[in-house]
């Protein structure tokens, strides 16, 4: 399985600039997120396509879809560390819109 090996490589050698740079511009996700993590994780998900899905996607493309993955994983637990009062504030605001 060599070639299994070889494109998690190309992956993470495709991923990793992309994460680092996002994780760079964004003090969000420089607060919540750890980068490596991000990478293996995004690398186990994107390896779910195959290599020639991946080649076609463009990196603009894909660095779009990594950068709403990463915003999901940054906002994802924060609404667990409101308190019950700004719960409520955060819902009686969502309920206006």
């Amino acid at each position: 399985m060599p070639e299994v090996a070889n494109y998690h490589q190309e992956l993470f050698n495709r991923i990793s600039p992309i994460v680092e740079k996002l994780i760079e511009g964004n003090s969000l996700y420089q607060l919540k997120l750890n980068q490596r993590e991000m990478i293996e994780m995004l690398v186990e998900l994107f390896g779910q396509f195959s290599a020639e899905e991946m080649r076609a996607i463009t990196e603009h493309e894909l660095t779009r879809r990594i950068d709403k993955i990463l915003v999901l994983e940054a906002v994802s637990g924060t609404l667990n560390d409101l308190t019950p009062e700004q719960i409520k504030m955060y819902d009686e605001a969502v309920k206006r819109k």
